[in-house]
């Protein structure tokens, strides 16, 4: 048992009535008679919070709340008695009657002290009683009480009572001594127990339980029930502390083996020095060979050094000792100053990015011309600074010639200075120092000639972006070393822990030179724009270090402590999309986008890459499996819709698996065409758009741009008896929205040119939809369609559907440029369409695009949109610059 100090956990029970708590004669001591005719007692109100006070028992308070001392002050003027009651919820610091519980217990007031913020008192408990009734009186709580006596046993000798009592009693003296307390205190405490109802009511006060099982105890007048509930929890309290104690002994043996073990090590180490066998100081020797043999800045051999030095006082088996250890490792593991001899050859570069790659031929061009400028800046001497005697010299020869010239008339010497500069006047003079100053220009300048040497390649997953990095560091003949700094979202990922806990370790840029093992490697930054910010810091503000040539010179890992150069690494960055990386991050880069391919490039790439990889992965060779080309073009388009061509490896890697099974069944060789596709994929899993089967009237189709590729999509429209408004649907965006309201208004102020009934413009509901309302959409590049199907649906205009349009409009009727035209325009073509329209200024996109694909379609540059309407309108044509409309419509 321990003492309790008036305070313990917050208590859960049934609240009792709302209002005044009363408890009805029937209600207490079972009925019995000796209850009926207990007296009545009108006391001060003490609230317990956190500890419950029985009868026969000091208990010592801390009382500080007004109420509180207000009740102390009015039992101190009285009889010294007070009525204390526990608290339903001990966090309320004012408790109403409906939140005391209504047993408890007639305390007298034995000490009592002021101290600053309240008085603390010993109260000694003397019976049971029931509240009655609460009532609030001149600021403190004052209740009406009767008093419950126990029920004692009908034969207190009986022998199974006498083994109950007896058993309790031994258990509690089993749960002091387990707790630690004096065996003289206990057996004090235990021996001036007189009655067994004295015996429960003491012990469970000392017990730890909580104060709803404390209170459930209280509130239980049968000695022998009480007597058993508490043996119950004696028995849990002496479980859990026998448990205590032997997790305690286990710690301690096992603190007792670990002294032992550093003993014997000391020992272990004394006899290995005597024997000349000191393998710490071997080891210790070794380390410092190699940090000796590192050409290391004056900066960072100091704080090796003091390293050392702590590591010789620290015992080996401390956890110190292991971070300082790892720590001279990691210092030793560095390329301080080991490069790779860098090769450049442009033609082998050119020759390697064609081996590798397919397509991409803007990406490999800026790629070249990168590597190129490379390898002419290595070429260039270094700049060299003015010598110091031939600045002490021009310095000289200015003094001389102010002081010679001191008398003279300013403006007239500025006159013959500019005379002489217009005529070649002293132009030994002039040009000693023009040269002087170019070459303190280019020493000035020098160090900008590194800005802009990270290259960001941007585009959709599955393009080669990471391949391309590759292929550089491989054409440079340098390492190539890669991190992927998706999800980072500690500045720690990127500049490394502080060294103050066993587990601190080096940022990633660190750790990437020291797999490389050189100090100009080719290194790859993965998925740049996924970095992530927390509490911890944000990284992307620790890479602009890293990226600045202003600043990576001397950059300092949190771990390491001292500068190291990363001014040699060739950084390369990648990322899906270049909106999410930080402004000031992607100032220190610069992007190359990769747009994705074709599908004739796709079904080159898949015959020289993928279809030869994934039969080697899958154990067939070259002759064992034929798959047509028609088979591989029916995967791009029906079976994957991607920018890149990760899907399109995985479902020819599901078509080797299929056909190695059938091989390793007895099938000799396999030819795979497109019908086999349906039985060995599955269904298509792309349905993409196709043109429509005839003209329409309302219905036009646009394009538009997913980083996946581009596609056709039909705007529909139609107009409805009703009011006049603007309906649209389709999960449209604000900036496509803002398109249908311009081509509306567009529409109405161009009725009369566009044959159209301002009766039908202002009684009418327009509707407008896009299908696919699952999707969202977004952006201006349904303009023309939009205002397409409008003018369309308003005058009954069929719209001619091999045509497929794309562009942004004004309220004037102008068309703006737009951007994705050549994935656009292969989507288009994808789906069956024939003729394009596209705008005027737009028409350098269209040598982005393969011949083949130029030559299928027909080009219409439009600058306004009267002539997107005669293009697209089955009857419109533009007569002297004028949107005209025939009876009979043209051939689509």
């Amino acid at each position: 048992m321990s003492e309790q100090n008036g305070r313990s956990e917050e208590t859960e029970a049934p609240a009792p009535a709302k209002g005044v708590v009363t408890l009805e004669p029937e209600e207490t001591a079972g009925g019995s008679p000796e209850a009926q005719v207990a007296k009545r007692l009108r006391l001060p109100v003490l609230p317990l919070r956190g500890t419950v006070v029985f009868p026969a028992v000091a208990a010592p308070i801390a009382a500080g709340r007004d109420k509180t001392i207000k009740a102390i002050e009015q039992a101190i003027a009285g009889d010294k008695l007070l009525f204390a009651a526990a608290q339903l919820d001990a966090t309320v610091e004012k408790p109403d009657p409906d939140e005391l519980y209504r047993i408890g217990t007639v305390c007298r007031i034995a000490q009592m002290q002021k101290v600053p913020g309240g008085v603390q008192m010993v109260i000694q408990g003397d019976t049971r009683a029931a509240a009655l009734e609460y009532v609030e009186r001149d600021g403190y709580l004052e209740v009406v009480a009767r008093e419950m006596d126990d029920m004692d046993p009908l034969d207190a000798e009986e022998r199974a009572f006498a083994a109950l009592y007896k058993e309790v009693h031994e258990r509690a003296a089993e749960v002091s001594r387990l707790r630690g307390v004096p065996k003289e205190i206990v057996d004090h405490l235990l021996g001036g127990v007189s009655t067994p109802g004295e015996l429960a009511d003491l012990v469970a006060f000392y017990t730890e339980l909580e104060v709803k099982q404390k209170q459930e105890l209280l509130e239980t007048l049968s000695v022998e029930a009480r007597l058993r509930s508490l043996l119950v929890h004696l028995q849990k309290q002496i479980g859990l502390l026998e448990a205590q104690e032997e997790i305690r002994e286990q710690v301690q043996e096992e603190l007792g083996e670990r002294q032992r073990e550093i003993f014997l090590r000391e020992q272990m180490k004394a006899i290995q020095k005597e024997l000349g066998e000191d393998i710490d100081s071997q080891e210790a020797n070794d380390l410092r060979e190699r940090i000796e043999a590192l050409e290391l800045p004056a900066e960072a051999r100091q704080e090796v050094k003091r390293e050392f030095r702590r590591l010789e006082r620290l015992p080996r088996e401390s956890a110190e000792a292991q971070v300082v250890r790892t720590y001279l490792e990691i210092v030793a593991d560095l390329p301080w100053s080991e490069t790779t001899e860098e090769q450049l050859d442009i033609a082998h570069a050119e020759e390697i990015l064609e081996r590798d790659h397919y397509g991409l031929r803007d990406v490999k061009e800026r790629v070249l011309d990168f590597l190129a400028v490379r390898k002419l800046q290595g070429q260039l001497p270094p700049p060299e600074a003015p010598a110091a005697d031939a600045q002490e010299a021009e310095a000289e020869d200015g003094e001389d010639a102010a002081a010679s010239g001191a008398g003279a008339d300013g403006p007239a010497e500025d006159a013959e200075r500019t005379d002489a500069e217009e005529t070649g006047a002293g132009a030994t003079d002039a040009g000693a120092t023009d040269a002087g100053a170019t070459d303190a220009e280019e020493v000035r300048g020098y160090e900008d000639d590194r800005a802009g040497e990270t290259l960001l390649f941007v585009g959709p997953p599955g393009v080669g972006k990471t391949s391309i990095a590759r292929s550089i560091a491989d054409a440079m003949g340098r390492k190539y070393v890669r991190v992927s700094l998706g999800g980072a979202r500690d500045e720690a990922d990127i500049r490394g822990h502080r060294r103050t806990y066993v587990g601190a370790m080096a940022g990633r840029i660190i750790e990437g030179l020291k797999r490389a093992g050189t100090k100009n490697p080719v290194f790859l930054l993965d998925e740049i724009d996924k970095l992530g910010v927390s509490f911890q810091g944000d990284p992307s503000a620790a890479l602009m270090e890293v990226l600045d040539p202003a600043q990576n010179v001397a950059f300092v890992d949190h771990y390491l402590g001292v500068p190291f150069d990363l001014s040699e690494v060739l950084f390369i960055a990648t990322a899906n999309v270049f909106q999410q990386i930080p402004g000031p991050l992607r100032d220190r880069m610069e992007a190359i986008e990769f747009r994705g391919y074709t599908e004739a490039e796709k079904l080159e790439i898949a015959k020289r890459f993928l279809l030869p990889r994934q039969k080697r992965r899958n154990g067939l060779l070259p002759e064992q499996l034929e798959v047509e080309d028609d088979a591989v073009r029916t995967i791009i388009t029906r079976y994957t819709r991607e920018a890149g061509v990760r899907n399109l490896e995985r479902e020819l890697g599901s078509v080797c698996r299929k056909s190695a099974r059938r091989i390793a069944t007895g099938a000799s060789e396999i030819a795979i065409d497109a019908d086999d596709l349906r039985e060995l994929l599955g269904q298509p899993k792309v349905h993409a758009a196709m043109k429509m089967d005839g003209d329409a009237v309302g219905v036009a189709t646009g394009m538009y741009y997913t980083p996946v590729g581009g596609d056709i999509m039909l705007v529909e429209t139609r107009v409805l008896e009703g009011k006049e408004g603007l309906l649209l649907t389709g999960q449209l965006g604000d900036v496509m929205k803002e398109s249908a309201q311009a081509a509306l208004t567009f529409a109405r102020s161009h009725a009369g040119d566009l044959r159209l009934s301002k009766e039908r413009l202002r009684n009418h509901e327009i509707h407008i939809h896009v299908p696919a309302g699952a999707i969202p959409k977004e952006g201006p590049s349904a303009g023309i369609a939009m205002a397409v199907a409008l003018v369309s649906a308003l005058g009954d205009h069929p719209v001619r559907h091999n045509v497929a349009m794309t562009g942004e409009i004004t309220l004037a009727g102008r068309v703006l440029p737009i951007g994705g035209v050549k994935e656009k325009v292969l989507g288009a073509a994808r789906a069956g369409i024939n003729e394009i329209i596209l705008p005027a200024v737009n028409e350098g996109d269209l040598e982005d695009l393969p011949d083949q694909v130029c030559d299928q379609l027909q080009f219409r540059l439009v600058e306004t949109l009267d002539e997107a309407l005669a293009v697209a309108l089955a009857n419109g044509s533009l007569e002297a610059g004028a949107l005209a409309f025939s009876e009979d419509g043209r051939d689509g």
